[in-house]
């Protein structure tokens, strides 16, 4: 195996799958693999889209080779992109799986591709079946599975999906690794200087694309616990909404949370995001569902104890008691967990299992996943 492709967002769209497969893609290049990015000229369209933009003002990165190409509702590209790739004969494509959307699209693609009877196919997938589901679903993601030789997956709860769809294509489960392209960590008294908040002050953070499934009514909910409001605590709550906007901001007057939320709602550009995290005490994702998520991944490479939900594949890369807490998906149960990190000053402790469990979750042992199924199918 020496050339491959990745089918997946990249520059010039933004987001974390974006930005973890041009980090996975440097990890290939470095084991001396020739890789090629194909990504979309167009995603979603605009009315499917939820948030302001789907493109980064970010420069285009030097260091790799992004071909944007994949029209995500042109049946007429899918064949064009499919041959470009099947006269390429890349001995392996990693296909992005995220949205049953992309479905026809990415399994269209494969089909045409694979007629060189050369090309081996794995899919990525980020989730197999989606948060917010929706009438066709099954269909549209039967037709990618249908596609594709094998599956690496980073959560065990993706693996037990695609077992709903494959019973015998191999699958590979391997922790989604640390994004460790955000930028070095930053010390609290020089991110809160950034912002421009008081050093005095706690902070929490609920970070990333604010989603109905992602619970920030829960955690503003527990906010509102008389124990936190005693607490000298605030909670920093940062990125887009891809939500009911005024439900939340409603939620925040209704409890009379304006003094204990800072809201830092748009999309956090790639050199903000250190600063974030950098202010942040305890990091916080109380999801209603979840597969994985690459928040728990910046947590880790920014050294922050972490407070999740008990869903999906979140307990299996957040060790209650040692790097933070897992908790029911409940107000009482999220409430109590920040009230024990803070009154009983459990920061240093949890910090020092970060530090110590993150040599866990790396790179290069996706790549050696990559390898090992390569190899398999």
């Amino acid at each position: 195996m020496q050339k491959l492709a990745i089918l997946s967002p990249a520059h010039p769209l933004r987001g974390g799958i974006a930005s973890s497969s041009e980090r996975l893609a440097r990890e290939l290049q470095s084991q001396d693999f020739e890789v090629v990015i194909y990504t979309f000229s167009l995603q979603y369209p605009g009315f499917l889209f939820p948030g302001k933009t789907q493109y980064s003002n970010d420069p285009a990165p030097n260091d790799l080779k992004i071909k944007v190409v994949i029209n995500s509702i042109n049946p007429f590209n899918w064949w064009k992109t499919g041959r470009e790739l099947k006269r390429w004969k890349p001995d392996l494509i990693i296909a992005r799986y995220w949205l049953p959307f992309m479905g026809p699209c990415l399994g269209s693609i494969l089909r045409v591709v694979k007629k060189n009877k050369h090309t081996k196919v794995i899919a990525l997938a980020d989730n197999i079946i989606p948060h917010e589901p929706r009438l066709g679903d099954r269909q549209l993601t039967q037709y990618f599975v249908n596609s594709v030789d094998g599956f690496l997956v980073m959560s065990r709860s993706v693996k037990e999906e695609v077992r709903q769809f494959s019973s015998s294509k191999p699958v590979c489960y391997i922790p989604h690794p640390i994004y460790d392209n955000y930028g070095e960590l930053i010390e609290k008294r020089a991110a809160l200087e950034h912002f421009g908040l008081s050093k005095e002050v706690h902070y929490l953070l609920f970070f990333g694309f604010i989603r109905d499934y992602k619970g920030l009514d829960m955690l503003l909910s527990a906010m509102a616990d008389e124990r936190i409001r005693s607490l000298n605590l605030k909670l920093i709550v940062a990125g887009e909404y891809y939500g009911n906007q005024a439900f939340y901001e409603n939620l925040i007057r209704t409890k009379g949370l304006e003094n204990q939320v800072i809201l830092k709602t748009s999309f956090i550009p790639h050199d903000e995001v250190k600063y974030f995290f950098g202010a942040a005490d305890l990091v916080v994702q109380p999801y209603k569902t979840a597969t994985q998520s690459g928040i728990s991944q910046l947590a880790y490479h920014f050294e922050k104890p972490m407070l999740v939900t008990k869903v999906g594949g979140l307990p299996e890369i957040v060790e209650h008691g040692k790097v933070g807490y897992v908790v029911e998906v409940e107000v009482q149960a999220i409430a109590d967990a920040i009230v024990d990190f803070f009154e009983n000053e459990r920061q240093e402790e949890l910090t020092k299992g970060v530090i110590e469990n993150k040599t866990q979750f790396s790179w290069h042992n996706m790549v050696k996943g990559i390898e090992g199924l390569f190899a398999e199918i």
